[in-house]
């Protein structure tokens, strides 16, 4: 019995957009089903009640949408609209602060810290604020605009100080904290994503009825992820006509977003699209892995990619961009798999053949994977969220 769980029963209020699907937002219900299970009140606090993963919310943890006008009012807007929706989410949030009394409010997702941050001081409520930081503060989260992003970045800088502390899911974002923002190094812990669970293996042997994973058929490539530019699946693609070009294999990407389109007319350019596969969101992508001869994360900058981490404990092999940060960490400076620069398709090219052709030990894979469990990541958050409780 941990220290966390063997005192009285804290309120953990939770906060992130919605049960939409993802890595980020499966980590995060496992941390809410981690922490309800050693006997804490969990809610999770969300904008939008809808998405993939809705039916998947863990025992003993309590779903709360935020309900005002302004969000009834937003209800019909389209997806790209999700920060307005946010913003206005805001004082729904500080409402239920004041009402509830959590001890503790875990923003979950960098797009939701500022709303989360400025809702609690306007709330006046006495709950600590911590931060889950999964990207680099200068990333992408801070809004597409590369106009507005120097006034978002200088904004989110003052506005991070106001936390009682944050979770970095990987040294080198605790590093970019630190240097970026008010926060003290005491303020700041790496601890690792909640990414292993012993039901990964058994998902992993799934049936899976696909024609390129019968058996003989050419080896197959693996991405998944957001179809969006962090996952920077247009250097994969382009490192795929590399290898496809020198022999035959296959690659399938798991995943939805607004790239979609221009990734389809890059496989016709590439003249690639017979074979690769856009396969969508699926509720179990470990079957693929499995049955993958190689997992490829192509991402130009990641918070801490679970994906390696799940690819790696359905003993499929893993090649990585060197992107900050996370991978490198992961793969133990390319122990565990090969890392190459960002970008480079050519150098992305060579290391998947290299890659196909190596000899891999995948019980040295599961291992290195189930360092990265549940219950280690729980008991880590559990010692920053209830530090003064």
């Amino acid at each position: 019995m941990t220290k966390q769980s063997s005192g009285r029963r804290q309120h953990i209020a939770i906060y992130i957009y919605g049960p939409t699907g993802g890595g980020a937002t499966r980590r995060t219900l496992t941390l809410a089903g981690g922490f309800a299970k050693l006997g804490h009140r969990v809610d999770l606090v969300v904008v939008e009640a809808t998405g993939h993963l809705a039916e998947d919310l863990p025992d003993g943890v309590q779903l709360v949408a935020l309900d005002s006008p302004l969000l009834l009012l937003a209800k019909g807007m389209k997806k790209r609209m999700r920060r307005l929706r946010i913003k206005l989410s805001g004082l729904a949030l500080g409402r239920y602060l004041w009402r509830e009394r959590p001890d503790v409010l875990l923003s979950a997702a960098n797009h939701v810290h500022l709303t989360a941050l400025i809702a609690a001081r306007l709330s006046f409520a006495p709950v600590r604020v911590v931060l889950r930081v999964s990207n680099h503060l200068t990333g992408s989260h801070l809004g597409d605009s590369e106009r507005q992003r120097p006034i978002r970045l200088k904004f989110a800088r003052r506005v991070y100080g106001w936390a009682d502390a944050a979770i970095a899911v990987s040294q080198g974002i605790a590093d970019d904290l630190v240097e970026h923002t008010k926060l003290s190094r005491e303020q700041v812990c790496a601890v690792t994503n909640p990414t292993y669970t012993p039901e990964i293996e058994s998902a992993a042997t799934a049936p899976l009825d696909h024609p390129w994973v019968a058996p003989g058929a050419p080896p197959l490539l693996l991405g998944a992820g957001r179809l969006a530019p962090a996952k920077d699946f247009a250097t994969l693609l382009r490192a795929f006509a590399r290898v496809r070009a020198r022999r035959l294999v296959r690659l399938v990407i798991l995943g939805e977003g607004n790239k979609r389109a221009e990734l389809e007319n890059q496989l016709n350019e590439l003249g690639i699209e017979a074979d690769v596969e856009f396969h969508g969101f699926v509720d179990n992508p470990f079957a693929w892995m499995s049955r993958a001869s190689l997992f490829v994360l192509s991402s130009a900058w990641e918070g801490s990619p679970g994906v390696l981490v799940e690819a790696m404990a359905c003993g499929c092999p893993v090649a990585s961009t060197n992107c900050p940060s996370g991978p490198n960490e992961i793969l133990a400076g390319g122990r565990y798999g090969p890392l190459v620069p960002v970008g480079d398709d050519a150098a992305l090219a060579d290391a998947i053949i290299g890659a196909l052709d190596a000899v891999v030990d995948c019980d040295v894979l599961r291992a290195r994977a189930r360092e990265f469990d549940v219950d280690r990541a729980v008991e880590g958050y559990l010692e920053v969220l209830l530090h003064d409780t």
